[in-house]
């Protein structure tokens, strides 16, 4: 968003998970930047530069317009998280918005070891994500269909909602320590875009596919879409730990 101050564009979400990390003058890393919710959040609360990574080049130029007002301290990285260019030890608070669901079980696993290297003695950790939906929640059938569309195409889930209490140990198996767990939505409001977007990730991922298989996928998701419509349902939370001194990553 050219022209505004980073936090004129921060989420209430991101500003929950970050209220109560020292974010003024540090270096940090927005894993997986997306649109820039979190790249913004920390901006606007003081840091001294903000490595915003994605593997996207529509995110990452989306992120540099959003942010274009504190380019000094904004480094935007093309690369993929789970070799991320930077050196070991560099980084003094991580952020992770809404990230983890769109990895699934290996990948997860890569990016909190690349993490956990780049991160300094006493770095925090924020890690904000969706608990699993419950069954009575109607976008899971959105979900499934596009997780179906995803296996198909590429061989790998388009989206894995893992509980708060998983993550925890993972990144406790990293060295690092648990701080606090908040709840950032609940339930957390699926609005029609969002839903249209998902049923466009259904699109995409069906386009190379034979028509047999992806034209049913693709139908199925835009009537579930549609039906749909929004939906309140499920829980963000926000998990915050802090790397232990003397730890290293292997």
């Amino acid at each position: 968003m050219a022209g505004e101050s980073p936090s004129q564009a921060v989420p209430e979400t991101v500003e929950t998970a970050l209220a109560d990390r020292l974010v003024e003058g540090r270096v940090c890393l927005e894993a997986g930047a997306g649109v820039g919710n979190a790249t913004a959040g920390l901006l606007a609360a003081g840091a001294e530069r903000v490595y915003a990574v994605t593997d996207d080049p529509d995110h990452a130029a989306t992120v540099r317009d959003r942010c274009d007002d504190a380019t000094d301290r904004l480094v935007v990285v093309e690369a993929d998280l789970r070799q991320t260019p930077l050196r070991p030890d560099s980084v003094d608070l991580v952020t992770a918005h809404g990230l983890c669901n769109l990895l699934d079980p290996a990948a997860l696993a890569a990016v909190a070891a690349e993490l956990s290297r780049v991160a300094t003695a006493g770095c925090h950790l924020v890690v904000d994500d969706y608990e699993p939906l419950p069954e009575s929640a109607a976008v899971r059938d959105l979900f499934a269909v596009e997780n179906a569309a995803s296996e198909l195409a590429t061989g790998r889930s388009a989206l894995t909602f893992y509980p708060a209490s998983l993550l925890r140990r993972l990144f406790t198996g990293h060295g690092w320590t648990f701080d606090r767990e908040t709840t950032l939505l609940d339930p957390v409001p699926w609005t029609a875009s969002h839903l249209s977007a998902h049923a466009g990730v259904v699109t995409d991922a069906t386009e190379d596919l034979p028509p047999e298989l992806g034209d049913p996928l693709e139908r199925r998701a835009e009537r579930l879409a549609e039906a749909i419509g929004e939906e309140f349902a499920g829980t963000m939370y926000s998990v915050a730990m802090t790397r232990r001194e003397g730890d290293e990553t292997p």
